[in-house]
């Protein structure tokens, strides 16, 4: 039988903004989720090797009871907060009222100012990433990054190819640096999970014929201006896009249940048919999204969004 439906006792929502972040398209993922329309089949493993702002694991893991999760990023970053709220949510959130207090008590000039120290201070701190508890570099690495992300312009991660954060201040009113009760109950949702850092195949093992897997990559930019695949210092290519599609056939034959997000090509070049060649003989539809991510507001308009599933 399919898994049954949570109840979510601690509401929890993505700690980080994040660009191609899913939040506005949930209302379209939960109508074709595993166990809505596939029968009496199991969902026993949520597999997401592209967790980003983790819209969809937060989503899934509180409609869910009895799904084992697995989450993976490519980003160190990204993996490294992941664990640091799993593991030290209260010490995190010390660490970011130290910061909150700091910034909110200075002026406009001088908070610019205190944004550009904490990004230099942030860029040049390595910190390990490892499996074990996070020590107190980590977890202040951590504060630093929420900091930034909700401090910085438009809310991206973006890095150089150095890999240093490279995101100007953007100058917000009244930014949500410091959400305790989000915090702690993002916290409650990643006690069971299993956090990765590396490539999307380092999640190839842990997914059987009762996994859903949801796979949401930087998305294939629609022209040659519009790319946004910054979240690591070497981006995501065709290659790595056509890498991504042997990677779905794989799972498929594997028996999972498998859902992939992507921009939709056509909405800039009307022959433009790479993925949806790449994904022949999946289910693919169409749904409307918005451009949220263009330095210029006027082209954030609506667009839309590709999902493609095997079941």
């Amino acid at each position: 039988m399919a898994a049954l439906p949570l109840t979510p006792i601690i509401p929890a929502r993505p700690f980080l903004k994040w660009a191609g972040g899913k939040s506005q398209l949930l209302c379209e993922f939960g109508g074709r989720l595993p166990g809505k329309k596939t029968g009496d089949r199991n969902v026993t493993g949520f597999v997401e090797p592209f967790v980003g702002g983790g819209a969809m694991f937060f989503y899934f893991r509180q409609r869910f009871v009895s799904a084992e999760s697995t989450i993976c990023d490519i980003n160190p970053e990204l993996i490294l907060a992941y664990r640091v709220i799993r593991q030290a949510a209260d010490d995190l959130i010390a660490e970011l009222g130290i910061i909150d207090s700091a910034f909110r008590e200075k002026d406009d000039r001088e908070k610019e100012a205190f944004y550009y120290r904490m990004r230099d201070t942030f860029n040049e701190t390595k910190t390990a990433n490892g499996s074990g508890m996070p020590g107190p570099g980590e977890i202040r690495h951590v504060a630093q990054l929420i900091f930034l992300n909700h401090t910085c312009y438009n809310g991206l991660f973006r890095v150089n190819k150095k890999g240093r954060f490279n995101v100007p201040f953007g100058r917000y009113k009244n930014p949500d640096i410091l959400n305790c009760d989000n915090i702690r109950a993002a916290s409650h949702l990643l006690e069971k999970t299993r956090i990765i850092q590396g490539d999307f195949v380092a999640c190839r093992k842990y997914v059987d014929d009762e996994t859903f897997v949801y796979l949401d990559p930087p998305y294939r930019p629609l022209s040659a201006t519009a790319s946004f695949t910054s979240y690591s210092p070497t981006g995501f290519t065709d290659r790595d896009q056509k890498r991504l599609a042997r990677f779905y056939k794989a799972l498929d034959r594997k028996g999972a249940m498998v859902m992939l997000s992507n921009s939709d090509p056509l909405t800039e070049n009307n022959g433009d048919s790479f993925l949806e060649d790449l994904y022949a003989g999946f289910r693919i539809e169409r749904v409307p999204a918005r451009r949220m991510i263009n330095c210029k507001g006027g082209r954030r308009g609506a667009v839309s969004e590709l999902i493609v599933t095997n079941y």
